[in-house]
């Protein structure tokens, strides 16, 4: 009697927790994306800067001057010519 006792409880333990999690579900769900979007509305939705939005429309501003000392005459590797032999 007692192990038909444990199956009805294991059994019963088993189909609670599945119905529970059923009609959890989309609670859960919805509270993860609600969290997910206010942390997207935080990392995104502030400027870099607070003074970004006094800029007049059409004003253009440079951050980051890149530095002018690029060389072009770098020698970049041994060059062989290939002869095609038959």
């Amino acid at each position: 009697m007692s192990v038909l006792k444990t199956i009805l409880i294991v059994l019963l333990v088993y189909y609670g927790l599945k119905l529970l999690i059923r009609f959890a579900t989309p609670y859960i769900l919805r509270y993860i994306s609600k969290k997910a979007g206010q942390q997207f509305e935080q990392f995104f939705g502030n400027p870099a800067r607070p003074d970004a939005h006094q800029q007049k429309e059409g004003q253009v501003t440079i951050d980051n001057i890149p530095s002018q000392n690029k060389s072009s005459g770098k020698k970049v590797g041994e060059y062989v010519d290939f002869e095609e032999v038959e």
